[in-house]
């Protein structure tokens, strides 16, 4: 990258002097008064002007612009080549959402996966030099995108997400150890996983603490969000009538979520409205940062000479005319 700077610039503020300069050029120029009286001009009427007359200024302007152009050589105009090497160790981090027929509870707007989703892609956005994937699970679990760092397409698979796509239920265990088996063989200096569930384990085949044992085994850190209310949610249910919605009980097991969190070395969060997942979102976004260096070579060459060599031409300019085509002017 190329810029311009100066070694030396408080000499610019004399250019500051140019105006009070042109200033007392025109003020002289009223004041002045002609060498020759004459009681009538009359004779003159018809008498056209001279190219000279229009050009009498000209020479006031070139040394003005000379002291202008010799100011800022005065002030060392001096180009700047700037190098910057950019090293980015970003964090290799799997989604892994639950998507059980409980993520439909209202006590989130829309509802409870609406919100993962939606919160989800903003923290995904946010996440420019990591490779990013994203499992599901519910009875069981799938990964429905490797850890990429195409963006648009790990969004628009998270947009796709929707409840039924997997056999009902809550396998914890399952959802972990599918987000495991995508990071084990990671080389990131970071590994990281974000389990967001709203339930109890009730499915799978993999208990959710020996996936906990499996996570720490390969250095990925776990990071635990229960989303629910304290209470009770409303619930949509299918009736004769419509749907309707029916206060149901939440469970969550927070003391599993926190020891599987504290045996990794992530952290448990609760998140009981929008607003507060939002919140667990930007505190795992702030907990792990990509790591970023710049290198910066900057290489200065001197340019006044330039302006001093213009400046140089167009006071000898004036000069010559001055000494010829408008001598007397």
């Amino acid at each position: 990258m190329l810029l311009v700077v100066y070694a030396n610039p408080k000499f610019l503020y004399l250019l500051l002097l140019i105006p009070s300069l042109v200033g007392w050029y025109i003020y002289r120029l009223h004041k002045s008064r002609a060498a020759l009286v004459i009681s009538t001009a009359k004779h003159f009427d018809n008498t056209g002007k001279s190219v000279k007359v229009y050009l009498r200024h000209l020479p006031f302007a070139l040394r003005m612009l000379a002291l202008a152009l010799a100011i800022i050589a005065l002030a060392r105009p001096q180009s700047t080549n700037i190098q910057r090497n950019v090293t980015t160790e970003g964090i290799d981090i799997v989604l892994s959402l639950d998507v059980s027929g409980s993520m439909l509870a209202r006590d989130f707007k829309p509802d409870r996966l609406e919100a993962a989703k939606s919160l989800g892609i903003n923290f995904i956005s946010g996440r420019a030099n990591d490779r990013i994937g994203l499992v599901i699970f519910a009875g069981e679990s799938f990964t429905l995108c490797p850890l990429t760092t195409d963006r648009a397409t790990l969004i628009n698979q998270f947009k796709a997400v929707d409840i039924g796509v997997l056999e009902d239920g809550t396998a914890i265990g399952s959802g972990l150890a599918t987000a495991i088996s995508r990071l084990k063989d990671s080389d990131a200096k970071s590994k990281v996983i974000i389990l967001l569930t709203d339930g109890v384990n009730n499915r799978g085949e993999i208990a959710p603490m020996t996936a906990a044992e499996m996570a720490k085994t390969f250095g990925i850190r776990v990071y635990t969000i229960g989303v629910g209310t304290y209470g009770t949610a409303p619930y949509p249910v299918q009736t004769p009538f419509g749907t309707r919605y029916q206060d149901v009980q939440v469970e969550i097991d927070e003391d599993l979520l926190k020891s599987i969190a504290q045996m990794t070395g992530g952290e448990y969060f609760r998140a009981i409205n929008n607003k507060a997942l939002e919140q667990v979102y930007q505190k795992i976004d702030q907990l792990e940062k990509s790591k970023i260096e710049v290198n910066e070579y900057a290489k200065r060459e001197e340019k006044y000479r330039g302006w001093l060599l213009a400046a140089f031409i167009l006071l000898l300019l004036e000069f010559v005319l001055r000494r010829t085509y408008l001598l007397g002017i």
